[in-house]
């Protein structure tokens, strides 16, 4: 049985458009029916020599309109069929592209993005195939085969049509047997294909990464190990179908040999007529053909089923992220924010980042978060946008628990500027204006400028209507982070969060920026994640974590006096800068 019952809703709605369509198919089928009667009546008047001039041209009149009627009809249910499993496939892609952006992160953590452009691309395309042509060609073969194994016994010998038919049940023994395994070695294809795709696409994104490591040769031979299980698979699944079709060409080539032979004793027997025995013939021929194309619906099927099922594996999928069913969306937000007693660990480690994490962030103050590497300061920006849920304890803004705020209007009010600066293919417009409602150019450019990228932009030769290309790689390292740093500008929110947001550019860009930003930021809660010391300097409190943990808290100068780790940072980087300038 193949599963296609999340499709239940566009069969729902576009009914019509099948039904309509099959009959529009039956009527090209009934049609194709009287041309083994027209040849049998042609057939039979030659022979009689009763034919006449007016009469064979009449006869060439009705094949002449009965084509003409086919190619109509033919025309109708193609748009209706084939139209249909088109607007199928917009609607699954569109279904499937919305369902992964509800996915969580952690979801991406798990499945390679070559894997899921396959079943945007692939397996999507298998089962338009399956409920269009696939459709068209099983109806073929149950109406046809039907019909025609009527026509054949009601106006031929029956014992002709029982021996000629004596074949046909072997070939739907091989067909369901062949079926099972076309079905898993199509999957087998399909997962396969998805392995070059992300493979190709994780080394496009990492060109300059390859480039700058030689390591050219040794991806272009990964490259070959996973497109040489592509052709392998691919052979295996041709291997199935030479087998497969010979064998049923074999099995036709029975029938037709048991019609020439005894239909050929009951014409010369004068049992049945030569015109009979034509349209026989025709008959069978029509009858093999529909047959023989089961072959081709089960394959079809079987890669449609391969498909759905991939497809639906995805669409079962739920976000470990949701709103709850009392959530609420944030009218007016202070941004006041509490971390109580927080608990946290990713699921591929066993260890907690935070343990029992307890803190409190005045509404319209700026936090400082300092410490080593894998200390839990991107956690806490994960964990304060929802990107994970908690294991234990409660973060709050306003009060009012996370977990009761409607995620869009959670991230709506915070503006979340993270390590990756990640930028899409489109012009710098699009990229700083992507997550505001609204925005004029005026409004843009003081954002740039305040992310001091102003400058920048308009010395490139489009200015702001410069394409960035893909994930932002016509732009330093520098330029990506202000660039994001604007976009999360010009959303206006409440809450800042600031992680490693200016790593990539100078001490100096970097004082002209956050100076720029201070009256920006101003009664607004803003959290500022940073390595350098001089990041952190002009907040009104900073912290300093330790494996998940809270070691030191205080204003710059205080900290420097308790001469901690803060300290033993602030002098570290001191030595850096005055190493750089010598």
């Amino acid at each position: 049985m193949i599963s296609f019952k999340i499709l239940k809703p566009f069969f729902l709605k576009n009914k019509w458009f099948y039904i309509l369509g099959v009959l529009w198919l039956l009527l090209v089928d009934i049609l194709q029916l009287f041309i083994p009667e027209i040849l049998r009546g042609i057939t039979n008047r030659l022979e009689t020599n009763l034919l006449t001039q007016r009469q064979l041209a009449l006869y060439a009149l009705y094949v002449l309109l009965i084509g003409v009627t086919i190619g109509f009809f033919r025309f109708l249910w193609r748009m209706f069929i084939i139209g249909a499993s088109r607007n199928l496939e917009y609607q699954l892609r569109n279904k499937l592209f919305s369902h992964l952006l509800t996915l969580s992160s952690s979801y991406y953590q798990r499945h390679k993005t070559g894997d899921l452009m396959a079943h945007l691309t692939n397996d999507i395309h298998a089962v338009r195939m399956a409920l269009g042509p696939g459709i068209v060609a099983l109806t073929d073969a149950i109406f046809l085969n039907i019909a025609v194994m009527v026509m054949m016994l009601r106006t031929t010998d029956y014992r002709l049509t029982v021996l000629a038919l004596l074949p046909m049940p072997l070939l739907v023994v091989f067909m369901t047997k062949f079926g099972k395994i076309i079905h898993k070695r199509f999957k087998a294809v399909q997962e396969a294909f998805a392995a070059v795709t992300d493979k190709t696409q994780e080394n496009l994104s990492g060109i300059r990464v390859i480039k700058a490591f030689v390591q050219e040769e040794a991806e272009i031979n990964a490259f070959k190990e996973k497109n040489l299980l592509l052709l392998q698979r691919n052979l295996d699944l041709a291997k199935t179908f030479g087998i497969f079709h010979p064998l049923l060409q074999f099995l036709s080539s029975l029938s037709f040999t048991i019609a020439i032979w005894y239909g050929g004793i009951l014409v010369i027997e004068e049992i049945i007529t030569l015109g009979d025995f034509v349209a026989f013939t025709t008959y069978l021929a029509l009858l093999v053909s529909s047959i023989s194309s089961i072959g081709w619906v089960i394959n079809i099927m079987q890669r449609g089923r391969a498909s759905i099922d991939r497809i639906n594996s995805i669409l079962k999928e739920s976000s470990e992220i949701q709103d709850f069913h009392d959530a609420k969306n944030l009218e007016k937000v202070k941004g006041s924010i509490v971390f109580d007693r927080v608990t946290f660990g990713y699921s591929n480690s066993s260890e907690n980042i935070l343990e029992e994490f307890s803190l409190k962030i005045p509404a319209g103050s700026s936090l400082g978060i300092i410490g080593k590497t894998g200390s839990g300061k991107t956690t806490i920006a994960n964990l304060l946008v929802r990107l994970y849920d908690v294991k234990e304890g409660s973060i709050s803004i306003d009060n009012n628990p996370i977990t009761n705020i409607k995620l869009a209007s959670l991230r709506k009010n915070i503006g979340f500027i993270d390590q990756d600066s990640f930028l899409f293919s489109t012009t710098i417009t699009e990229n700083i204006g992507f997550g505001a409602d609204s925005y004029d150019i005026e409004n843009l450019q003081r954002v740039a400028k305040v992310a001091g990228l102003h400058q920048d932009i308009m010395e490139f030769p489009k200015q702001y209507e410069t394409m960035v290309g893909e994930k932002g790689i016509t732009l330093s390292g520098g330029q990506r982070q202000r660039l994001a740093i604007a976009r999360a500008l010009i959303k206006n929110p409440s809450i800042f969060i600031f992680d490693d947001s200016f790593s990539a550019v100078d001490t100096d860009t970097e004082e002209r920026i956050l100076q720029a930003l201070r009256t920006e930021m101003k009664n607004k809660t803003t959290i500022i994640i940073a390595h350098r010391v001089s990041t952190l300097k002009h907040c009104d409190k900073v912290i300093v974590l330790e494996e998940g943990k809270i070691i030191e808290i205080g204003d710059h100068e205080s900290l420097l006096t308790k001469k901690g780790l803060y300290y033993d940072f602030y002098q570290k980087q001191l030595l850096e800068e005055v190493i750089l300038k010598n």
